[in-house]
């Protein structure tokens, strides 16, 4: 297994739930939140900001003068002018790339298809499922979350966030099936089948590499 696995998902897809099952059946690392303690440790800034600024876009003018920048190697001078989410995606995107480094491994969100763009040996995915199944989800899993209402207003808050962030940071659109190797509805097979499907598909991915 020589692999790194990039998950994006709908809210309530199972997508983090899928990432974890696949990384432990290949015995490998999964980050999704655990990105974040390592991104705030490697980079300086306390946790609290970086989860603060976790997938969320600020718009601002200076977008494009940050990621010229970061396309020639940023300066200390240009890094102290950019807005403070600028510096939290940076510190995710360097995070990244240095995980990928060091093996195999699965990671959630974050643009991580796109920090990883220049490794060959990535594979990205895409969790996606239809609205029944996502509301059951996401009621079973937060208490206070007791409507198909509230539901449905958390899953389009969540995922019009992860959308805005995806698509103002990378040069893809997020959650269009050309953004990704493997989109997948997770309704049709459930969790466990949808696992099964992609270790299936991962398998033959590593098979074609090595012809």
């Amino acid at each position: 297994m020589n692999t790194i696995i990039t998950i994006g998902r709908q809210f309530g897809s199972g997508g983090r739930e899928i990432g974890e099952m696949v990384a432990e059946k290949y015995g490998i690392k999964y980050y999704d939140k655990e990105l974040l303690s390592r991104a705030a440790k490697e980079s300086g800034f306390c946790e609290e900001m970086i989860q603060n600024h976790d997938e969320r876009p600020t718009n601002s003018f200076l977008y494009n003068l940050v990621m010229d920048t970061y396309s020639f190697g940023y300066n200390a001078s240009s890094f102290v002018d950019m807005p403070i989410s600028h510096k939290v995606f940076l510190a995710q995107f360097d995070t990244i790339k240095k995980i990928a480094e060091e093996g195999p491994c699965v990671i959630v969100g974050r643009c991580a298809d796109y920090a990883l763009s220049d490794f060959d040996n990535v594979l990205n995915i895409f969790i996606h499922a239809d609205e029944d199944f996502k509301i059951k989800r996401i009621k079973e899993r937060f208490a206070d979350i007791t409507t198909d209402e509230k539901a449905r207003e958390m899953m389009n808050k969540k995922d019009k966030q992860r959308q805005s962030y995806y698509n103002y940071y990378s040069s893809k659109k997020w959650g269009r099936a050309d953004s990704y190797d493997l989109s997948i509805n997770s309704a049709i097979l459930g969790v466990e089948g949808t696992v099964k499907f992609i270790t299936q598909y991962i398998e033959d991915f590593e098979l074609a590499r090595s012809k």
